[in-house]
């Protein structure tokens, strides 16, 4: 009986590991998708726009282009492990 407990935990973990992994590759990339999606218009209106230029820094600059990429990461990190958490639980069911 122990060893079926053991084995079935085993298995909860790896699933637990996988869906973990899936979820920081997922973030990663969406991560470096929003990353190029906020510096493009961010870059050119600092060069293009007087007010941004002498209002946004580039502190600022660097500001908003890592907060896009950093709620892109958790946002779609999240989504992605709660959808394997889902599929997984619907499985054992």
């Amino acid at each position: 009986m122990a060893s079926v407990t053991r084995t079935s935990m085993d298995q909860k973990l790896v699933m637990a590991k996988r869906c973990s992994h899936e979820g920081v590759v997922a973030g990663v990339k969406a991560a470096a998708v929003a990353t190029v999606a906020a510096a493009v218009p961010t870059l050119a209106s600092v060069r293009m726009l007087p007010w941004a230029k002498y209002n946004l820094n580039p502190t600022a600059q660097a500001l908003i282009i890592s907060t896009a990429a950093g709620l892109a990461f958790f946002v779609v990190a999240d989504k992605t492990v709660l959808a394997q958490a889902r599929k997984n639980s619907f499985k054992e069911a």
